[in-house]
C-alpha cells in the first residue's frame, strides 16, 4: 500500500512536474531520481530484517556457522581454505587472495539459521574458485577494471558538464557513461555468481542434513534477501544510465 501510494505520488509530481517545464524528460528524471532513493532503502530493510527474524531460530543440531563452514569446505576436499572472524555487521565474503572464508560478528560463533545459511553460501564461492566456475573467473578478472570504472567515470562526467559547451566536454560525458556501462556489466556478472553460491549452500545444507527439512526454507529466506540486495544494485545502476543519458539528452 505504502508503494502504491507512492507511486502515485511520483506520478502527479511527474504530470505536474512535466507539464509546467513543457519537458516529459523532467517528469521521468525525477520518478528515476525516487526510485534510486527508495530501492536501496526496501532491499536493505529486507536483508536486515529477514536476516534479524532468523537470527532468532536456533537449528536443532546446535551447530555453530564456523562449524558448518568447515563441514562444507572439507567436504568438497577444500581443507587448504582457512575460516576467520572478522568484525562489523554482515561483512562476510570469501577473499580467494588469502584462500580463506571470513565471517562476521553476526555469524562466526553463531548457532542461528541465518548465520549458517550465510556462512554456508560464502563456502559456495570458496567452491566456485575451487571448480573454475566460470562467471567467477570473469568476474575476479573484471575487479580492477570495475574499480577503475567506478572512481573514474563520475569524476569525468563532471568534468565534462563543466565543459558541456566545448567539444571536448561533450566527448568527456559520452566516456564516463561508457566507463559506467563497465560498472552495469560486473554487476550483471556478479548475478549469477550469488545465486550459484546461494544454490550450492542450500542443496548442501538439505542433502548432508545439516539442516532439518523445516529449517532450510528459512535460510533459503535469508539467502534470497540477500541476493535481492545484487538484484536492487542492478536495476539502480540501470536507472543511473537512464538519469545520464537524460542528461545529455537536455544538453
Amino acid at each position: 500500500m505504502f508503494l502504491t501510494n507512492l507511486s502515485m505520488a511520483a506520478m502527479r509530481v511527474y504530470t505536474t512536474y512535466g507539464t509546467r517545464s513543457n519537458d516529459v524528460g523532467y517528469g521521468i528524471y525525477f520518478i528515476i531520481f525516487l526510485a534510486m532513493m527508495i530501492l536501496p532503502l526496501i532491499a536493505h530493510f529486507n536483508v536486515t530484517s529477514t536476516f534479524k527474524k532468523y537470527s532468532a531460530v536456533r537449528n536443532s543440531r546446535g551447530l555453530t556457522a564456523d562449524q558448518v563452514a568447515r563441514m562444507i569446505l572439507d567436504a568438497n576436499g577444500l581443507y587448504n581454505v582457512g575460516i576467520e572472524h572478522i568484525r562489523g555487521n554482515l561483512s562476510d565474503h570469501y577473499d580467494p587472495k588469502a584462500n580463506v572464508v571470513r565471517l562476521s560478528d553476526a555469524v562466526f560463533g553463531q548457532t542461528s539459521v541465518a548465520a549458517i545459511g550465510v556462512a554456508a553460501h560464502e563456502c559456495g564461492h570458496a567452491c566456485q574458485h575451487a571448480e573454475e566456475y566460470k562467471p567467477i573467473l570473469i568476474r575476479s578478472k573484471l575487479v580492477p577494471v570495475t574499480n577503475f570504472c567506478s572512481y573514474t567515470w563520475y569524476i569525468l562526467f563532471f568534468i565534462g558538464a563543466a565543459l558541456s559547451q566545448l567539444t571536448i566536454g561533450t566527448s568527456l560525458i559520452y566516456i564516463s557513461i561508457i566507463l559506467f556501462l563497465a560498472v552495469i556489466v560486473f554487476q550483471i556478472v556478479t548475478l549469477p555468481c550469488e545465486f550459484n553460491a546461494s544454490s550450492r549452500a542450500l542443496k548442501t545444507l538439505e542433502q548432508d542434513n545439516i539442516l532439518e527439512t523445516a529449517e532450510v526454507p528459512q535460510a533459503r529466506k535469508v539467502l534470497t534477501a540477500a541476493a535481492l540486495t545484487y538484484v536492487t544494485s542492478l536495476v539502480v545502476s540501470v536507472l543511473q544510465l537512464l538519469r545520464l543519458l537524460l542528461s545529455v539528452r537536455r544538453r
